[in-house]
């Protein structure tokens, strides 16, 4: 069985990679032929900090910190010349196997007054087993040493044994309201399209975990009524759009990750449409089209593997980045920039294509650099600076 995040390593070389994009590109129609370069390498990744063990996540703390998520169930503060901290105390225990353990971080938009941030991780079952993804909030103390008056504010239910397709990216509107995205956990992708659980959806409550009164199924008899959409797979990026939309990315199968902008209410199709296929081949589900089904905004096909996405607001990289989408990619390692306008992608750009490590994170900090995070043993926290500063304006 394989598996989106080693697929490549487990299957494939660079060449067969090459030529199976070209035939599917072909077959498809996929959106991954759009205009590209690729290898131009316009950034330098610098390294601010090394020794993190799988990072996850990366969160900017007002006083120039960071905040890192380390997947075996380690927050930590990292300084800003690139000093690990020890773990922050306080977390829960956490499920960390597979693709589970302490995943995605983010600060409460009023963190610089009351220190509170949001955190998902998977989480163990009781006797029988299983896990599930959740989503906690907590106090960082004043020293940044501990979470303090740590409360989980949602359970995706229900648990399950698998240890695959958490997803577990947080998104706080500017309303304030709380998005949180959740795989289906592999084994259990016929949940995705039946709205008795939360498998393969992404949710919307309220920072005290309840939920708001205009969420589009809280009056539905049977339905979970933290639901916004469903029909996802599993989704590992998230940000909020200039649009003053919420953008996702979620991993496809063999071929056919995905770029959605979730609607309150609508269904995004996996398993029943896909512009991928089963693992060893053949056809998934019902084609890549349905009526009643969401089509992807882009799509990539091989799979990149997606995980982290950000939006990048500032001018730091010339006036021609802004506004720009990029998407780690675990399987190639590499940076992806997407030219977006009206809600559709225009142009693919690839970038740190020799950097040699699977991409886990990018974000934008409040310096306006973009970041990321390299998934590894010995994990890395890089800040990209362009080649050429741009000139001043």
């Amino acid at each position: 069985m394989k598996f989106e995040e080693k697929w490549g390593v487990a299957f494939m070389n660079k060449t067969l990679n090459a030529m199976f994009s070209v035939a599917f590109s072909v077959v498809f129609g996929s959106s991954a032929g759009l205009a590209h370069a690729a290898g131009n390498r316009p950034v330098d990744p610098v390294t601010v900090a090394s020794g993190l063990q799988h990072p996850w996540a990366v969160a900017f703390l007002p006083d120039g910190r960071f905040l890192v998520t380390e997947r075996p169930g380690r927050l930590r503060v990292v300084s800003a010349d690139g000093r690990l901290g020890a773990p922050v105390a306080g977390l829960p225990r956490v499920a960390a196997g597979g693709q589970g353990g302490l995943l995605d971080v983010a600060l409460d938009a009023d963190f610089a007054r009351n220190r509170r941030l949001y955190f998902c991780f998977a989480e163990p079952g009781g006797e029988g087993g299983g896990s599930s993804t959740v989503l906690a909030r907590a106090t960082l103390s004043q020293d940044a040493s501990t979470l303090q008056d740590v409360k989980v504010i949602f359970r995706q239910q229900p648990q399950v044994a698998s240890n695959l397709h958490f997803g577990c990216r947080i998104v706080q509107a500017p309303d304030g309201n709380l998005f949180l995205t959740l795989g289906e956990r592999y084994h259990r992708k016929d949940d995705a399209q039946t709205l008795d659980n939360h498998h393969g959806k992404v949710v919307r409550i309220r920072p005290d975990g309840s939920v708001p009164p205009d969420n589009p199924l809280r009056q539905r008899p049977g339905a979970q009524p933290e639901i916004w959409s469903w029909g996802h797979r599993n989704p590992q990026g998230a940000a909020w759009g200039p649009d003053a939309r919420l953008w996702v990315h979620e991993h496809g199968p063999q071929g056919g990750d995905e770029i959605n902008r979730p609607e309150a209410g609508r269904n995004y199709g996996w398993p029943v449409i896909t512009h991928g296929e089963n693992y060893g081949g053949g056809k998934l589900g019902e084609g890549p089209a349905k009526v009643g089904m969401e089509q992807p905004l882009h799509y990539w096909v091989p799979s990149i593997a997606p995980s982290g996405m950000a939006f990048l607001t500032s001018e730091r990289y010339g006036p021609e980045w802004r506004g720009s989408l990029f998407v780690g990619s675990l399987k190639f390692g590499r940076l992806h920039r997407l030219e977006v306008q009206g809600g559709k992608v225009l142009r693919e750009e690839r970038l740190l294509e020799d950097l040699g490590d699977r991409i886990r994170d990018v974000r934008q900090g409040p310096d306006g650099w973009l970041y990321v995070l390299t998934d590894s043993p010995q994990g890395r926290l890089l800040r990209l600076q362009p080649l050429t500063l741009p000139a001043a304006r």
